[in-house]
């Protein structure tokens, strides 16, 4: 479409720029990729501003420069889309439909699979679990983030405890499906990469083993998607989910791509305009509906077109970029933290499959003699460092790599110790293709620092949070 080439034009202009900046600063193919904020600077408590070390990456990742130009110069053709009949409708129509091609190219996805857009990952899944059929068993590992433990309430659920190998999560499923025979519909969920720990789980034996009992498979790559290239072909999954907001694209879109029959078998997800093909009054005074049989069935209502757009300028730029660079630049940060970590004898690494496992970009740990809410706000009060504390929205996972008991208090992002006391919190460290060096290794520096000399300032609770004190 002619109005499709204006846009395309525009932004790929504006991407080219980007790139050529980015060339000339940043000459070497390992450099971390631009993106917004890397030279915002933060006050510190101690005096002075400092340039603001982005390490909440599990939690949202900053957009890429590239990703912000794309969107700048698309935002004046901005308009509704599907059912206008103007030049700008019919161009954002048609953007939003190229930027669906876009991600089904960016997962590998089958030619028959669909892709939905949502508002996260967390919708994703509750989309998939409003889906699935009346008597479905789902299967889930307690180590799942909240998006991927807790959508499945009308359903029958068997919980799987935490494995301490990739082969013992296979065993661990195998064993749940085979005791489970003979059942109607199943469902698998699982991560791809663990936002608590980083570490990767065996996606292709688990889907192998889900198929070969009869049952389905729906990936969480929220945390995979950003590290690793992504084939639903080669992990041979039914669906994935993943959010935007972590694969450097702001404005709150996710997807779930795959299967379509049972998307297409139910109700819409969303009940309204879009989702609807054919409305019309009965006689009886009712009203009959035909629903779509395309994504646009649980695409109810405006959908974010921009937020759209920035997935797909995103997947397009992180291919550009070259999966193989970005996973060797982040294996090499990695090694930074790990090694810098392991000098410090207070610190213990939350890991469920051992020192040798292959990971993301995603670390936590806890302290010893320290309240993790407290060491995280030293960090960022003393040293301009952006990370994480609490549970992570996996309570039952931390909690069983902390050894405590479900009963224990703690909850995500408001501790209840005070500083310096112990909580039953850890702290998260997370990184990837927009970290330099200089980040990690002023974090490096700061966890010895505040281990060997404590903190330099005072801190207090205020409202559930660890704050300095003034």
């Amino acid at each position: 479409m002619s109005a499709y080439a204006s846009t395309s034009t525009a932004t790929s202009t504006a991407a080219s720029a980007s790139a050529s900046a980015s060339a000339s600063e940043e000459p070497c193919c390992a450099a971390p990729l631009p993106v917004l904020g890397r030279d915002v600077t933060v006050p510190l408590v101690t005096g002075g501003e400092v340039t603001y070390a982005a390490l909440d990456y599990a939690a949202s990742a900053p957009a890429l420069q590239r990703v912000w130009d794309d969107v700048a110069a698309y935002a004046p053709y901005y308009g509704s889309v599907h059912r206008g009949a103007g030049y700008l409708s019919q161009l954002s129509t048609d953007l939003f439909e190229n930027s669906r091609a876009a991600v089904a190219e960016f997962l590998d996805c089958r030619p028959t699979d669909q892709v939905v857009f949502t508002r996260s990952t967390t919708d994703s899944l509750n989309l998939l679990a409003q889906v699935i059929p009346a008597d479905c068993q789902v299967f889930v590992f307690e180590t799942e983030h909240h998006a991927s433990l807790l959508p499945w309430r009308d359903a029958r659920v068997t919980y799987l405890n935490a494995p301490r190998t990739p082969q013992q999560a296979v065993a661990t499923l195998e064993r749940a499906l085979a005791d489970r025979e003979p059942y109607g519909p199943a469902l698998v969920c699982v991560t791809g990469a663990s936002n608590v720990t980083g570490e990767l789980w065996p996606v292709r034996e688990l889907a192998a083993a889900a198929h070969a009992h009869g049952a389905r498979i729906v990936l969480d790559a929220a945390q995979l998607a950003p590290h690793h290239p992504v084939s639903v072909r080669e992990l041979d999954v039914d669906w994935i989910a993943f959010s935007g907001h972590k694969l450097y694209a702001p404005f709150g879109s996710g997807v779930l791509a795959g299967r379509a029959d049972w998307l297409q078998a139910s109700e819409p997800y969303l009940a309204g305009g879009g989702a609807s093909r054919r409305v019309a009054r009965r006689g009886d005074g009712g009203v009959d509906v035909e629903w779509h049989t395309t994504a646009a069935r649980h695409e109810a209502g405006s959908p974010n077109v921009i937020g759209v757009y920035a997935i797909a300028s995103a997947c397009k730029a992180l291919t550009e970029a070259g999966f193989e660079g970005l996973v060797e630049r982040e294996e090499h940060l990695i090694s930074k933290v790990r090694t810098g970590l392991a000098a410090v004898p207070q610190v213990r690494v939350l890991s469920l499959f051992g020192d040798d496992a292959p990971r993301v970009g995603v670390i936590s740990f806890v302290v010893e003699g320290w309240n993790s809410s407290h060491f995280a706000a030293a960090l960022s009060a003393e040293y301009g460092i952006g990370v994480r504390d609490g549970l992570f929205c996996a309570h039952p996972l931390v909690r069983t790599l902390l050894g405590s008991e479900p009963q224990d208090p703690g909850e995500c992002g408001a501790p209840e110790a005070e500083p310096g006391e112990r909580s039953l919190n850890a702290i998260r460290v997370s990184f990837g293709a927009g970290t330099p060096d200089e980040h990690v290794d002023r974090f490096v520096r700061a966890v010895g620092e505040l281990v060997r000399d404590g903190a330099k300032w005072t801190y207090r609770t205020e409202e559930g949070r660890c704050v300095p004190a003034v």
